[in-house]
């Protein structure tokens, strides 16, 4: 920002670096109570806002439903007065400061679904008044805070950078991540104007250590999603890189091994069964929607999307294969799955390669059942299935166990010993099959008492 742009900014009728603080985080999910509970640790107000009566009940009551947020640190919280939730939306004028952090999936078409984002903005709106600063975090296309929140607000009769401040910031949140988390992840910035990019920097310096401003909202959802489409797009290449090695009967995970000893131009991707959560499975979705709407191609996102999606079936396939050699069919076999959740040691199932893989089991006339210490049922459009507790009999009477998370609890010698088959989509037991002298991990199958087809 240059001096003459840094004079012209209005002077803020708000201190939001020095002056007391109400902080209102709209949407208490893996995104909003992990900065709601930040915020108050940092000596803020924080108001959480949510429609769910049972997640504003359970935070009133010092209870945390999101994993990575202890239950004793929202009762402290709660104790001292500096957390409170609530449905009541009209509380929203009391926030100097609005964060939204609401839900944007992707509809059945794989277009976005901003309808989260236009219900909070029509409320917010309701309540908006001058000096207010309005964040949003949700992750969405560029343009959606210029192009859908702005006019909402505009409406009231308040000139963004003046009257209020608008800004987005794309939130970094990793489920299950024990070094970044919300405080010291650096936080990109952008506003309407100059004078919003420095309420919101100013304001959210408050509970984070680096911000990271940039010029525009458009250029900060722009960075969401590449940063999301960037680990599609690699994590892509492996997948297809592991079925190439497949069919040359090439170690991958060898390969891969070898490659990362590179110290410069080469960065560690591992295959798996699929892509889930919340970001890197939808977040490029909705850069390729905005493109089409400008009529460019997205050839990378699409192709990557694709490779991505196949990865379920070829594990099935590898299931298929090893029940072959074995002279089973996978009709009326028994299966066991370990694992459900999209990525290790956390509770979050959604778009989760697990469940393709279950579903595809079950459409061969396989007896699926699943343990995962993290996700005690799953509920999936049309279907619900109940984990099974683990144990020395199921594992023993299972024609098959399949690793599709590696949790950490999961106590892979032991799995190892005991199944019969085992294929292991991560590679978890990889060096425990090489120590023994069994399987094929290049194939995938770790563990096959008939030996190769």
């Amino acid at each position: 920002m240059t001096p003459s742009e840094t004079s012209s900014i209005p002077a803020l009728p708000k201190d939001f670096s020095s002056d007391e603080l109400t902080l209102g985080v709209v949407g208490l999910g893996y995104v909003g109570l992990p900065l709601a509970v930040e915020v108050a640790r940092a000596g803020i107000h924080a108001i959480g806002f949510d429609v769910q009566e049972r997640v504003v009940d359970g935070v009133q009551k010092g209870e945390s439903h999101i994993q990575d947020v202890p239950s004793e640190a929202v009762a402290e919280l709660r104790s001292s007065g500096r957390l409170e939730a609530t449905t009541d939306m009209s509380r929203l004028g009391e926030c100097d400061v609005i964060s939204i952090c609401v839900p944007t999936p992707l509809g059945k078409t794989r277009d976005p679904d901003i309808s989260y984002i236009l219900e909070a903005g029509r409320t917010i709106a309701h309540a908006l008044r001058p000096g207010q600063l309005v964040v949003l975090e949700s992750t969405t296309y560029p343009g959606t805070t210029r192009e859908v929140l702005l006019p909402l607000f505009e409406a009231r009769g308040l000139e963004p950078g003046r009257d209020f401040y608008l800004c987005f910031s794309p939130e970094r949140v990793d489920p299950g991540n024990e070094v970044w988390q919300t405080r010291n992840t650096p936080k990109v910035i952008g506003g309407i104007t100059p004078a919003c990019i420095e309420a919101g920097t100013a304001a959210y310096s408050r509970f984070i250590d680096e911000m990271v401003p940039v010029s525009s909202p458009e250029s900060a959802e722009l960075v969401k999603i590449l940063e999301n489409t960037f680990r599609a797009v690699n994590i892509a290449l492996v997948n297809e890189t592991a079925q190439i090695a497949d069919r040359l009967g090439v170690d991958i995970w060898e390969v891969i091994e070898a490659a990362a000893t590179k110290p410069f131009g080469f960065m560690k991707f591992t295959p798996g069964p699929g892509l889930g959560g919340h970001c890197i499975p939808v977040d490029p979705h909705y850069l390729s929607w905005k493109m089409r709407t400008l009529d460019f191609r997205t050839r990378f996102i699409e192709l990557a999307s694709e490779i991505n999606s196949e990865m379920p079936a070829f594990v099935v396939q590898k299931v298929r294969e090893a029940l072959n050699r074995n002279r089973k069919p996978v009709n009326g076999s028994k299966v066991l799955v370990l694992g459900v959740a999209y990525k290790p040691n956390i509770d979050d199932v959604r778009e989760s390669p697990a469940i393709d893989v279950i579903r595809e089991l079950e459409k061969d006339g396989a007896q699926v059942e699943y343990h995962d210490p993290y996700v005690p049922e799953v509920v999936d459009q049309d279907r619900r299935w109940v984990g099974v507790s683990l144990t020395a009999e199921r594992l023993d009477a299972a024609d098959v166990v399949v690793i599709v998370t590696d949790h950490r609890d999961f106590d892979l010698e032991w799995i190892f010993d005991r199944a019969r088959i085992l294929v292991d989509s991560r590679n978890a037991t990889g060096k425990l099959a090489q120590e023994r002298g069994e399987g094929e991990p290049q194939r995938w199958i770790v563990k096959s008492p008939s030996g190769s087809a």
